[in-house]
């Protein structure tokens, strides 16, 4: 009975093992993002400054491995479906305001990676503009090793006639935030902060006289 019992502890002891190992040697797991908490359409000026302002879709989340071993993020754009056409938004960058860093390999964890994520449209894209109507959102990473695609979010959001016409009238920001009672999104306006115009010798002698 002893030896049995023994035998039996053995047995466990090894499958404990072999599945300790396989879920943090061999498993690879994928990659998975939390639903965003706040959604942003609009536009970004940020490499041109005034001259040429960009169509420009901004997100908050988490993402994280689902393996002890973590993965590799080649890169994530997000595409929108609005009235059948699809327009990729490729450019990724990612990190806080003021250290804004282009995507091109990140290492998640199974702890995660909290971030923000903007996604701009290449050069060589057609004219692009937010019209009115119902888009839906996909986020896709391209995760190391892996041949297909990972899809981390999508969803349907709606652009209002009035929201149209601010955002291409006066660059205003739309902000889709996540009503967690509801179970959806509510979106408000923004108007876009005027920059304050640059000091040149005229405007300084207006000022020192």
């Amino acid at each position: 009975m002893t030896a049995t019992w023994a035998f039996a502890v053995s047995v466990l002891a090894l499958f404990v093992s072999a599945g300790t190992a396989w879920l943090t040697l061999i498993r690879r797991g994928t990659v998975e993002m939390t639903r965003p908490t706040q959604i942003f359409f609009g536009a970004d000026s940020s490499r041109w400054g005034d001259l040429m302002v960009s169509p420009k879709i901004y997100l908050r989340a988490l993402l994280f491995a689902t393996s002890k071993r973590g993965r590799v993020v080649e890169n994530i754009h997000v595409t929108v479906t609005h009235d059948g056409t699809q327009q990729a938004f490729s450019i990724w960058v990612y990190g806080a305001r003021e250290n804004l860093v282009r995507g091109s390999g990140l290492f998640v964890g199974e702890t995660g990676v909290e971030a923000n994520h903007h996604f701009l449209l290449p050069p060589d894209a057609s004219i692009f503009k937010f019209a009115a109507g119902l888009y839906r959102i996909d986020v896709i990473a391209h995760v190391l090793r892996d041949r297909q695609q990972k899809l981390l979010f999508s969803d349907v959001v709606e652009v209002t006639p009035e929201d149209a016409r601010e955002m291409r009238e006066h660059g205003a920001g739309l902000y889709f935030d996540w009503e967690p009672s509801s179970s959806r999104y509510i979106s408000h306006i923004e108007q876009r902060p005027e920059r304050p115009k640059p000091w040149n010798i005229e405007t300084f002698a207006r000022h020192d006289n």
